[in-house]
């Protein structure tokens, strides 16, 4: 029978559910450093063979059995690009680590309840704005995470799509890498905990 592990990829490292402890474990292999606006995992193709067996170390220690029986639940920074996706998603199947992936943004896995919202959130490079709805991602935008105007952002999260100009949409403010005091007043703030506690159980099949 497979199993999913939900792992997380934060803006500085790559978290991995173990089950059998109940908390996130920290995958940080040495000699992997961040540069700005690059995501640290872009260092992984360095020495990607020697990075791959690390992690598949990595996860037997954690998982231990068939690693062929392990799909990965895996939640990604709002801002990752299409190539990066690729990439993330072809560097853990290739690891021998598992037999497949999915992957969903951070925004994608804010609420379990809300049909429809709003998320808001910061990586290492970016604010994003998302409109989800259905698990899907309707409409984006983006603003440098070093130069943005707060009160533009507030006032475009409300004409993000068409369906929030004429419906109340409830707003989710992604706190998981504890920078998101400028948006408080948004709507409901998710706390790393809150989030850890959606990942843990998420399931794989609405990915």
């Amino acid at each position: 029978m497979s199993r999913a592990i939900p792992m997380i990829i934060t803006n500085t490292n790559v978290l991995v559910y173990n089950k059998q402890q109940g908390s996130f474990e920290d995958f940080s292999p040495p000699g992997i450093s961040g540069r700005p606006n690059i995501p640290f995992y872009h260092s992984y193709a360095k020495e990607i063979a020697k990075t791959q067996r690390l992690f598949k170390d990595f996860i037997k220690n954690i998982c231990p059995g068939k690693t062929a029986k392990n799909i990965f639940a895996i939640i990604v920074p709002d801002d990752t690009s299409p190539l990066e996706s690729i990439f993330i998603n072809e560097f853990f199947v290739n690891s021998g680590a598992c037999k497949a992936v999915a992957q969903m943004t951070m925004g994608q896995a804010l609420s379990k309840d809300a049909p429809a919202y709003v998320s808001i959130s910061k990586s290492s490079r970016n604010i994003v704005l998302q409109y989800v709805k259905n698990n899907e991602i309707l409409a984006a935008r983006y603003y440098d995470c070093d130069n943005y105007d707060i009160a533009r952002i507030k006032s475009e999260a409300k004409k993000l799509h068409i369906d929030i100009e004429y419906n109340k949409t409830p707003i989710f403010v992604n706190n998981f890498n504890l920078n998101m005091d400028d948006f408080f007043d948004m709507g409901e703030v998710v706390t790393p905990k809150d989030f850890m506690d959606k990942i843990a159980v998420i399931d794989v099949e609405k990915i």
